[in-house]
């Protein structure tokens, strides 16, 4: 697992953990049940406070994307499908709330948007 940090995001460190381990599990490359890193040891290869990777362990768990287990460690968490698909709702949401700001400020249009999305969708499938 290959998590970089950047200084110069306006988003927290624990911040930057929690969304490249979160997105490293939707996309499959963390699969259910591999052990994470200790808390100690992502700390030190990141070379970060072992305070932020706890607060990114705490979060990830917290929103059901890993379980600790006393004296084992962090493992990803099984699949809850229900869960999988409203976590994608979420950030397909963000995503296109991004997308519509950046429509209005350059003056397209709603029927626009709803074609290039047409467009678009269509071409993944």
């Amino acid at each position: 697992m290959n998590i970089f940090i950047s200084n110069s995001s306006e988003q927290p460190i624990y911040e930057q953990i929690t969304a490249q381990i979160k997105n490293a599990i939707l996309s499959g490359e963390l699969a259910p049940g591999t052990l994470l890193p200790s808390m100690r040891v992502l700390a030190k290869e990141l070379h970060i406070s072992v305070i932020t990777t706890k607060r990114a362990y705490e979060d990830l768990e917290r929103d059901k994307f890993i379980v600790t287990v006393v004296g084992k460690g962090s493992f990803v968490a099984e699949k809850n499908l229900e869960f999988l698909r409203e976590e994608h709702l979420r950030q397909t949401e963000e995503h296109l709330s991004k997308a519509i700001v950046s429509a209005k400020l350059g003056g397209i249009t709603l029927e626009e948007v709803q074609e290039m999305l047409t467009v678009l969708f269509e071409e993944e499938n």
